[in-house]
């Protein structure tokens, strides 16, 4: 029997506990797992939402900006009312209506080197969720020195990518991405957004967390899975891990 989940608990996640792949000690996995989710917007509030309503017992959320209006259409965890507030204060109070169970975290910052590790250290996972080209090598090099398995996402206009890096030593952000230009990643928020883009890409994101949660195999690493929108297509690139890309 366990001792980590309540009765409510396994109630409450019954469907995902007769899933043979998860069980009650898969659930207890969940509740024990510590995510940071770096961005509270389009993508990191669907990520929120989905790891929160599974039962992921700690979450993190590191975001300097508050609600705009702009924001709404994709950023589906905030309402009018929440327009001109801190998005992870907004985003805990949503969390924690959501699901009381779960321990939420904020650091109302923004990522940047000085800080980060200190930050990143106390999870296991990290979710990079920003529209910021900087702030995404910077996530990625503290990740491979604190060996934490980093789970990236990026939309542009109708598209998206997911995929997971320095999983066990894996490829990491560099290898798919060695240089450090605009040019290289269109930022999303200059082009313009699909917004249901960012639901479908966060979901996959917090899939991806709890494959590496649970242990599963077939986790996205050395592979950033692509998908259009509009043309409804799936592909996905393989990658291998380049060692001078590493930070050291």
């Amino acid at each position: 029997m366990s001792n980590i989940l309540s009765d409510t608990e396994k109630r409450r996640y019954s469907k995902q506990i007769s899933l043979s792949n998860i069980g009650l000690l898969g659930q207890e996995k969940l509740k024990k797992a510590k995510v940071l989710v770096i961005g509270a917007g389009g993508l990191g509030g669907q990520v929120l939402q989905q790891l929160a309503a599974v039962g992921v017992g700690t979450l993190g959320v590191s975001d300097d900006y508050v609600i705009e209006e702009v924001n709404l259409p994709r950023q589906t965890i905030y309402s009018d009312n929440n327009v001109g507030k801190l998005k992870t204060v907004v985003a805990r109070q949503k969390l924690k209506e959501q699901n009381s169970e779960v321990i939420v975290n904020i650091h109302n910052i923004f990522i940047k080197e000085g800080i980060a590790s200190n930050i990143l250290s106390a999870y296991d996972i990290i979710v990079e969720c920003t529209d910021n080209i900087e702030a995404k090598y910077l996530v990625n090099d503290i990740s491979i020195k604190l060996q934490k398995p980093l789970v990236f996402g990026s939309i542009y206009k109708n598209e998206g990518q997911v995929s997971v890096f320095n999983y066990n030593n894996g490829p990491s952000y560099r290898c798919f991405y060695p240089e450090n230009t605009d040019k290289i990643i269109p930022i999303a928020s200059q082009t313009g957004i699909f917004s249901p883009i960012t639901g479908i890409i966060g979901t996959l994101q917090a899939i991806e967390v709890i494959k590496i949660i649970l242990e599963e195999e077939n986790v996205l690493s050395g592979k950033l899975l692509y998908y259009n929108a509009l043309k409804a297509e799936t592909y996905k690139i393989d990658f291998n891990k380049n060692p001078f890309n590493f930070s050291s």
